[in-house]
C-alpha cells in the first residue's frame, strides 16, 4: 500500500495561508525582476560606420579584417560588424600600443 503524508496547520486559516504564500511569491518575483535583463539583439554596422567609429580609413578596416583584428560578418554581398565587437577591438588596439 502507498503511504499517505498529512500536514496539519494550527492557528492559521486557509485564507491566511493563501495570502502568506502569495506574499512570498510576490517577493521572489520582485527579486527576479530586478535581476532580469532582456536580451538585446546585436547592432550591426556597415564598413563606413565602422571606419567612422574607429576613426580610421576603409583601407585600414580592410587591413584589420585580413589581420583578424576585426571580425566581419557577411550577409550576402554585404559586410557588417557587430558594434560591441568594434568597441572591444578598439580597447584591444589601444592596450597593445
Amino acid at each position: 500500500m502507498s503511504e499517505q503524508k498529512i500536514t496539519q496547520l494550527h492557528n492559521i486559516t486557509p485564507e491566511e495561508l493563501k495570502q502568506s504564500i502569495i506574499k512570498e511569491i510576490r517577493i521572489e518575483l520582485q527579486i527576479l525582476s530586478k535581476k532580469f535583463k532582456p536580451i538585446t539583439p546585436p547592432e550591426y554596422v556597415t564598413r563606413k560606420e565602422a571606419a567612422k567609429i574607429l576613426k580610421v580609413s576603409l583601407v585600414t578596416i580592410h587591413d584589420w579584417n585580413k589581420k583578424g583584428i576585426l571580425k566581419p560578418y557577411r550577409l550576402g554581398n554585404l559586410i557588417r560588424y557587430k558594434r560591441i565587437e568594434l568597441d572591444k577591438a578598439l580597447i584591444d588596439i589601444y592596450n597593445h600600443n
